[in-house]
């Protein structure tokens, strides 16, 4: 019960994009699109998931041990770095249609604070291995949750007569402000 719970704590009621307000720059640039952004979320959850994991196992049996615990943050971003290099090579290779089509946010995903802060609110939360995977899936699906309706709405939305003052990213921070209430109502749940 403790994994479903923070897994469905992850991917609704503590979503990072729609509650915490984390990775927006990747949320509003890549949400136009809504293939982009459903292979941005599976981008994202890999990468968080991959991370996380070897983030636990760095942090638990080298830097904990012989510590070394201020290099956190520095290590983690190494890693993270990496693994996002790792997809950049794989993606630029077998999907370049996706890899034109993401552009600089594929590389931002190596400074996006949400892959960034779960490995470290695991170590924060001294979740075991397996609650510290739970967390990173929960995470990025909920990421993935939050741009792919990003993403629905603003193409509905380029049928819509916008007034022309908000045409754009004027309208884009409204919905998002409207998705973030309809996640609000989630709060406490969990």
């Amino acid at each position: 019960m403790e994994y479903l719970t923070l897994f469905l704590g992850a991917v609704v009621v503590n979503n990072f994009v729609l509650t915490k307000f984390l990775g927006l720059c990747i949320f509003f640039g890549v949400s136009k699109n809504l293939s982009a952004s459903v292979g941005m979320g599976m981008a994202v959850t890999a990468v968080m998931v991959m991370s996380s994991a070897l983030a636990w196992l760095v942090y638990h049996f080298i830097l904990f041990p012989f510590g070394l615990t201020f290099m956190t943050t520095a290590v983690f971003v190494l890693l993270i770095a990496s693994f996002v290099q790792l997809l950049e090579m794989v993606i630029k290779k077998h999907a370049p249609a996706l890899y034109n089509m993401w552009g600089i946010y594929l590389l931002l995903i190596a400074t996006n604070c949400i892959v960034l802060s779960v490995p470290l609110l695991n170590i924060e939360s001294n979740y075991g291995f397996l609650l510290s995977l739970v967390n990173a899936v929960g995470s990025g699906l909920g990421f993935a949750l939050a741009i792919i309706l990003m993403a629905s709405c603003r193409e509905k939305l380029r049928l819509a007569d916008v007034p022309k003052s908000l045409e754009g990213i004027g309208i884009a921070f409204i919905l998002a402000g409207m998705l973030a209430l309809a996640f609000l109502g989630f709060s406490g749940m969990i």
